[in-house]
């Protein structure tokens, strides 16, 4: 479904594409790839690049992160390509010590400590919650797949998804369904 019409013209300013790719590596590892990229649809001066022409990137970074199954970081690689100061590639080995990381246990909090702020790039940071995101659903189906067996054995298991949104409640009718054993509603 559209958004609805807009109310007023309008002409459009600014652009920010996101843009995350989950990849299955052959050594059982995962990767997301993200990249972030703004433009305008108008030219400016910029004191360090001269003139940014519409349509030419004014942000345009990039960062792999290597995790396994159990959403650990084991690898986090940054890139800047395109950025309004020439000091702004400097920061992006920083991002490197978000390896050691669990994208279920306080990601964004630990990584806020650790890249936010001065400590890291804001442009880079926006991209780690979609990046995260992404990880989930790139290794969805393995780990569906074997919550549903572990818990057919007779473990008690939690899922991460559960409660973790609306569909998801323990007393939803999604969750009677998946997991039943897990579900605290009524009949």
């Amino acid at each position: 479904m559209p958004l609805p019409d807009p109310t007023h013209a309008r002409e459009l300013i600014h652009t920010r594409k996101i843009v995350c790719e989950g990849f299955e590596r052959e050594d059982g590892m995962w990767d997301i790839d993200g990249w972030i990229t703004d433009v305008k649809t108008y030219e400016f001066k910029n004191k360090e690049r001269g003139v940014v022409t519409p349509g030419e990137p004014i942000h345009g970074m990039g960062l792999r992160m290597t995790y396994d199954l159990e959403l650990n970081v084991h690898a986090m690689v940054a890139v800047t390509d395109f950025s309004p100061y020439r000091i702004c590639p400097d920061i992006t080995p920083n991002f490197s010590k978000l390896a050691g990381l669990n994208l279920n246990k306080g990601f964004m909090r630990a990584a806020r400590e650790l890249v936010g702020g001065i400590k890291g790039c804001t442009h880079l940071f926006d991209l780690l919650g979609p990046m995260a995101t992404t990880a989930y659903q790139t290794v969805d189906e393995i780990r569906y797949k074997d919550f549903q067996v572990r818990e057919q054995r007779g473990e008690k298991v939690m899922p991460f998804f559960v409660n973790a949104c609306h569909a998801w409640s323990t007393d939803g009718g999604v969750t009677k369904r998946e997991f039943p054993t897990l579900y605290t509603g009524g009949k």
